[in-house]
C-alpha cells in the first residue's frame, strides 16, 4: 500500500494543533487567575456593598490561591466606578461587585450614566441580598408602619424622612410607601445614607429607609427603632419585626449585591468565578458573617442572574418614572 506522506504529515499537524490548542484553553482555565485580580466596588468604604463584598471575597481568595483586591471608586450614584469596571479589558482580572442602586436603578435615574448595564457587562453571580428597614427615632410616636400612615393621614405634611439623597434606593422605596400608604410625607436629602441615619439617630428628622447592614449596630444599641421591613419576607436578623407589605399588601423590594465582569470576559473564566463564589456562599462561617450584616447569601445560575437583572432594570425604571426623581 502507497501512503502518500504529505497527506499523513498534514493529518499529524493538524491532530498536533488541535492538541496544542485544547490544551492552551486547559492551561488558560486551570491558570486563572496567575496574579492578582482588583474587584470595583462602586461604593464607599464600611458600606453596605462594601462589607458583603470583603466577606464574600475573603473566601474567594482563599479558594481560588490569589489575592482579590477591593477597590473602591465611588461618585455619581456608582456610576463612577460602573463606568471604569465595564471599560477595563475583559481577561477576568477587573471584576465588579455591585448593588442594585447602582446596576438597575442608576440608569433609569441618570440621563447618561457612563455605562450600558446589559451590553457592558457579563453577569458572573449572584452574591446576596439585603434587609431593608424603615426606621425611627425611638422618641416618635409611631411604633408601626400602620401607626405611621394613621399619624400622617392625620397630619398631613407634617412628617419627614431622611435618605441617602435624591434617587438613591432608599429615596424611592419611600417614596413608593408614601404612594402606595396615600400619605403626605416630606423627602430631607442627605449625602449618605450614613449621614441620614445619624440625623434619624439624633432626633433631626423622624424616619428613613435604611439597609441592615448600615443600621442594625443603631437597631440592635436601641438607638432606631424598625416600624417595618421593606423585604417581601421577614429577614432572619428581626425575626419579630412585621414587614411592610403586612400591612399594604404587595408592597416589598429586595436589594441585593452580585459579581459582574466586563463584557467578553471568556466563558471559562467566569464559570471558575462563579463557582468559586457559589462555594464560598455555601460556607457556614461566611454566611454566619453576612447574617451579622443583615444580609443573606442569593445563590443564582449566571444565566438566572442575567435574566433577574434585566426583569429589575424594567421594574425600576418604572418606578423612576412614577416618582419624578431625575439626576443629570
Amino acid at each position: 500500500m502507497h501512503i502518500h506522506l504529505p497527506c499523513r504529515r498534514s493529518l499529524l499537524a493538524a491532530v498536533a494543533a488541535s492538541a496544542c490548542s485544547f490544551a492552551g484553553l486547559a492551561t488558560a482555565d486551570t491558570a486563572y487567575p496567575s496574579r492578582p485580580v482588583t474587584v470595583v466596588v462602586p461604593q464607599g468604604a464600611g458600606g453596605a456593598n462594601d462589607a458583603i463584598a470583603r466577606i464574600v471575597l475573603q473566601r474567594v481568595s482563599e479558594l481560588l490561591g490569589q489575592s482579590f483586591v477591593v477597590d473602591n471608586r465611588v461618585g455619581a450614584g456608582g456610576n463612577i466606578g460602573t463606568a471604569y469596571a465595564a471599560k477595563a479589558k475583559p481577561d477576568g482580572y477587573t471584576l465588579m461587585l455591585t448593588s442594585d442602586s447602582a446596576q438597575v436603578v442608576a440608569p433609569a435615574l441618570y440621563k447618561s450614566p457612563g455605562f450600558d448595564p446589559i451590553k457592558d457587562f457579563e453577569p458572573v453571580a449572584a452574591v446576596a441580598t439585603a434587609g431593608y428597614v424603615l426606621v425611627a427615632n425611638p422618641s416618635f410616636p409611631a411604633n408601626s408602619v400602620r401607626e405611621l400612615i394613621a399619624l400622617a393621614k392625620a397630619k398631613p405634611g407634617s412628617i419627614s424622612y431622611a435618605s441617602a439623597g435624591n434617587g438613591t434606593l432608599n429615596h424611592l422605596i419611600a417614596e413608593v410607601l408614601r404612594k402606595q400608604a396615600g400619605i403626605d410625607i416630606q423627602h430631607v436629602p442627605y449625602k449618605s445614607s450614613a449621614a441620614a441615619a445619624t440625623d434619624v439617630v439624633s432626633g433631626q428628622v423622624p424616619i428613613s429607609v435604611q439597609s441592615l447592614p448600615s443600621s442594625i449596630g443603631f437597631i440592635q444599641g436601641g438607638k432606631l427603632k424598625v416600624l417595618g421591613v421593606v423585604n417581601p419576607k421577614r429577614v432572619p436578623a428581626l425575626p419579630d419585626a412585621p414587614t411592610i407589605g403586612e400591612t399594604l399588601p404587595g408592597f416589598g423590594f429586595t436589594p441585593w449585591y452580585g459579581m459582574f465582569a466586563p463584557a467578553g470576559t471568556p466563558p471559562e473564566v467566569v464559570a471558575k468565578l462563579h463557582g468559586a463564589v457559589e462555594k464560598a456562599l455555601a460556607a457556614k462561617d461566611v454566611q454566619d458573617r453576612l447574617a451579622q450584616q443583615g444580609a443573606e447569601p442569593w445563590r443564582l445560575g449566571s444565566a438566572q442572574f442575567g435574566a433577574s437583572v434585566k426583569t429589575e432594570l424594567g421594574r425600576w425604571a418604572t418606578i423612576v418614572r412614577d416618582s419624578g426623581a431625575r439626576v443629570d
